[in-house]
C-alpha cells in the first residue's frame, strides 16, 4: 500500500508541474506549434528495468499540440503501449518540442525459469521532440517512468528514452 502512495504522489507531482510550464499562445503563433510531422516512425532505445524498453515508436499528431504515441517491444516481456502526450513549443529553437502525458501497457512475460505470468500498468512521460528542419528525421528523449499494477504492484522510475523516427505526412495541419 504504501509503494501505491508513493507512486501516485509521484504521478501526480509529474502531471502538476508539467501542467505548470504549459505555455499558452496566441493564435497568430500557430506555425510555431506545428510539429512539422504528421506521422513518424523509428525506434526507442531505453534503458532494461522498463516494461516497454526497446521498441518500435509509432507517434501520430492528432492536431498541432496533441499526439498519440504507441509502442511494440520485442524483448521479454512482449509488450505494447501507448501514450497520449500534450506538446508545447520551447522558445528560441525551431522545431525543439517539450512534452508530457500518460498511458497505458500491457506485457507478457514467459521466461522459461518462472511460470508465464501478464503484466498491465500505467506510465507517464515528459521529454524533449526535436523535428530537423530539412530532414525527415526526428528525435526525442523522455523519461517514461512505470507504475506496475498486474502482476505485482512496483514503480519503475528508471525509464529514460531516446528515440529515432523517420517522419512523413502533410506538415501543416489546419
Amino acid at each position: 500500500m504504501k509503494k501505491i502512495l508513493q507512486a501516485s504522489l509521484c504521478t501526480v507531482l509529474l502531471v502538476s508541474s508539467a501542467s505548470l510550464f504549459a505555455q499558452d499562445e496566441p493564435a497568430t503563433t500557430a506555425s510555431t506549434s506545428d510539429p512539422g510531422y504528421k506521422t513518424a516512425i523509428g525506434i526507442r532505445l531505453s534503458t532494461d528495468q522498463a516494461v516497454v524498453g526497446n521498441a518500435i515508436s509509432l507517434k501520430h499528431f492528432l492536431n498541432e499540440k496533441l499526439a498519440l504515441e504507441a509502442f511494440l517491444s520485442f524483448r521479454n516481456p512482449v509488450s505494447i503501449g501507448a501514450l497520449l502526450e500534450i506538446h508545447n513549443p520551447l522558445t528560441g529553437t525551431e522545431g525543439l518540442k517539450w512534452f508530457y502525458g500518460a498511458g497505458a501497457y500491457i506485457g507478457f512475460d514467459s521466461d522459461k525459469a518462472k511460470t508465464s505470468r501478464d503484466l498491465l500498468g500505467v506510465m507517464g512521460v515528459v521529454g524533449l521532440d526535436y523535428k530537423f528542419a530539412n530532414a525527415p528525421i526526428n528525435i526525442s528523449l523522455d523519461w517514461k517512468p512505470e507504475l506496475h499494477i498486474i502482476d505485482d504492484i512496483n514503480f519503475e522510475p528508471a525509464a529514460v528514452g531516446f528515440t529515432a523516427r523517420f517522419t512523413f505526412g502533410k506538415k501543416n495541419m489546419n
